[in-house]
């Protein structure tokens, strides 16, 4: 079986992203990242970063700027066309976004003021969060989760491409963390043309079962894709799904044929968008 039929469904818009910096400029930009305006990311930020990095995001290079923003939100496209749910934004406060303007750069950092990543800034526009929420959750009820997550953004958004210097670091379930280049060499090596991917965040009850079983009755495998990133306060906690997907796919699914990797997304809760 060629490599070329096995690669023949291309990623999302064409191309595999990475926006990691070259090994021989790398230093260089962590020294140049501390002389720049340092833009604080939050976990649900610094899960979209490490989508943006790894490709899971392709074919978005950075956080959207507002011809992006607005398309999605409207439309659910980019402004390319090409089909988009749900925005991945980046929201400054007041004060910073006063320090803020398009043709500078900014580094990205995690809560430690560690440097992740330097974005390029094309777009400093105003966060619609009203209509962002009416369109996407189809409420603007604080007591939805997703919801009340875009309240407590900031009121500016600020779009443009990263360069990642510091992918985030994770202690937990590193087993199970495949980048989607790596679930693809996975996939040619376990000879599978055709596969099913079930994304989750709670444990696999009956009827996910009987749905994955009958997917693998004309597919040759299945990837079980939970997501491990922020999920509201009373979801189940992501070690114990996790433990219950192991002892699922050990005893219940055929060896050769399944996969857990994780999804290092945080959760929307955005219904048919998500």
């Amino acid at each position: 079986m060629s490599d070329k039929h096995q690669d023949a469904i291309a990623p999302h818009g064409g191309t595999l992203v990475n926006v990691d910096a070259p090994a021989a400029e790398r230093e260089a930009l962590l020294v140049k990242a501390k002389t720049l305006t340092a833009i604080p990311l939050g976990p649900r930020e610094i899960s979209d970063l490490e989508l943006i990095a790894i490709g899971g995001f392709s074919p978005l290079t950075g956080f959207m700027t507002s011809a992006d923003y607005s398309r999605v939100v409207s439309d659910m496209s980019l402004a390319s066309g090409l089909p988009w749910t749900i925005p991945v934004t980046l929201s400054v406060g007041d004060d910073l976004a006063k320090k803020l303007k398009a043709g500078q750069e900014a580094a990205l950092t995690d809560a430690n003021g560690r440097a992740l990543a330097i974005m390029k800034i094309e777009d400093v526009f105003p966060n619609d969060k009203q209509k962002e929420a009416q369109e996407v959750y189809k409420t603007t009820e604080e007591a939805h989760p997703g919801v009340a997550a875009l309240y407590r953004g900031g009121d500016t958004l600020v779009g443009g491409p990263i360069t990642v210097l510091n992918r985030p670091t994770h202690g937990e379930f590193k087993p199970y963390r495949l980048e989607p280049a790596q679930t693809r060499a996975a996939f040619r090596e376990r000879g599978w043309r055709r596969i099913v991917g079930f994304q989750t965040r709670n444990p696999v009850h009956r009827a996910h079962e009987y749905i994955q079983k009958c997917a693998l009755e004309i597919v040759d495998g299945l990837l079980l894709h939970p997501i491990v990133g922020e999920t509201k306060g009373d979801d189940i906690p992501a070690d114990v799904r996790m433990h219950c997907y192991e002892v699922l796919l050990e005893g219940y699914y055929p060896k050769d044929r399944a996969m857990l990797v994780v999804n290092p997304a945080a959760m929307r809760y955005a219904g048919p968008r998500e």
